[in-house]
């Protein structure tokens, strides 16, 4: 199976790791990943700003960067969904060109909705020996759907001490540009979603998207508490390695 990972610009520049796990992940069950250097942005701070022209072009790179992929994987629900929910509607009066985009949509999947529905794996044979816990990213949840696929495969973690994050499904207020244009209500609401995190006991906090955990993560170390924050596959990899 062929597979291109999309690694969106947070991991590309700030947390080539998690890009490091996902191919290692893949690999091991087969996958033949390779690495479309022509990729960039998938044009969501531009489309979220309004610049709709912009995030058209920059869509236009992407789509060509992958138009030769079997499948298409991405450690970022919220990247993914950009191209699922929004790519369609930038080319709806470009026949061609939303053709292409609708292919990508369709071989396109976040890295956990991946190892579910595609490669039917739920157990990785990973044990971890922690207090964890869990944040749903909204775009994740709510563009795409993806709900049951990561805790599937955090049930399925032997020795995991899994606790849930109360108000889960609320935003951690990262919300990309959001952040900029309403400082002060971001703020507030990281701020509620790190007390939760801590009134969890949980020694790590899991995601999907590095965008919320940046955010949040970012948040608990302003604040000196001592929560490790992970995307799902590294902690992933690193229960498959240490069995």
């Amino acid at each position: 199976m062929r597979v291109s990972l999309f690694i969106t610009c947070l991991s590309d520049l700030l947390y080539s790791e998690v890009g490091e796990s996902v191919v290692r992940i893949l690999s091991d069950y087969g996958c033949d990943v390779d690495f479309p250097e022509a990729q960039t942005c998938c044009g969501q701070p531009a489309f979220n700003s309004g610049y709709q022209d912009e995030a058209r072009e920059v869509a236009r790179n992407l789509i060509r960067a992958f138009e030769h992929s079997d499948y298409v994987v991405s450690p970022s629900g919220s990247c993914t969904g950009m191209v699922h929910h929004y790519y369609p509607y930038l080319f709806e009066n470009e026949p061609e060109w939303k053709a292409k985009a609708e292919a990508l949509v369709g071989k396109m999947y976040e890295f956990s909705q991946f190892l579910v529905q595609v490669l039917g794996v739920t157990d990785l044979g990973a044990s971890f020996p922690h207090k964890v816990t869990y944040h749903p990213s909204c775009h994740a949840m709510r563009l795409l759907g993806v709900k049951e696929e990561p805790m599937k495969l955090l049930s399925c973690v032997d020795s995991i001490d899994f606790v849930e994050l109360p108000k889960k499904e609320d935003c951690c207020g990262f919300g990309g540009t959001f952040s900029v244009k309403m400082a002060d209500m971001s703020e507030a609401m990281v701020c509620e979603k790190a007390v939760n995190v801590c009134s969890t006991g949980a020694e790590v906090l899991v995601g999907t998207d590095m965008g919320c955990l940046m955010n949040i993560g970012g948040r608990l170390n302003k604040e000196g508490q001592p929560v490790r924050v992970m995307h799902l596959a590294q902690l992933l990899e690193e229960g498959r390695t240490s069995r």
